[in-house]
């Protein structure tokens, strides 16, 4: 049985605001990289620019709503992305 591909993929929040509920960072893996927006009131996510989007944008709010609660501002993290880009 083979293994699936993997991609470690690093966060780091930028900023977070309780007031419009928001949460804003930046997102690399394989070379690719983002920023997001995510509007954790309402689960909204927006990835920019739309290159490699498809990759991570599913992967990046599962870790979003797991890690909800522990994500600080100026903080880095990493989580594992289930594809090789």
């Amino acid at each position: 049985m083979s293994r699936l591909p993997t991609t470690t993929a690093r966060l780091r929040v930028l900023h977070q605001s309780f007031s419009p509920c928001l949460l804003e960072g930046e997102v690399s893996a394989g070379g690719f990289q983002w920023t997001f927006r995510w509007f954790f009131d309402r689960g909204e996510l927006l990835v920019e620019p739309s290159l490699g989007r498809a990759l991570i944008q599913d992967a990046l709010l599962r870790f979003l709503l797991k890690a909800d609660y522990q994500l600080e501002p100026g903080g880095d993290y990493a989580f594992t992305v289930r594809a090789r880009f």
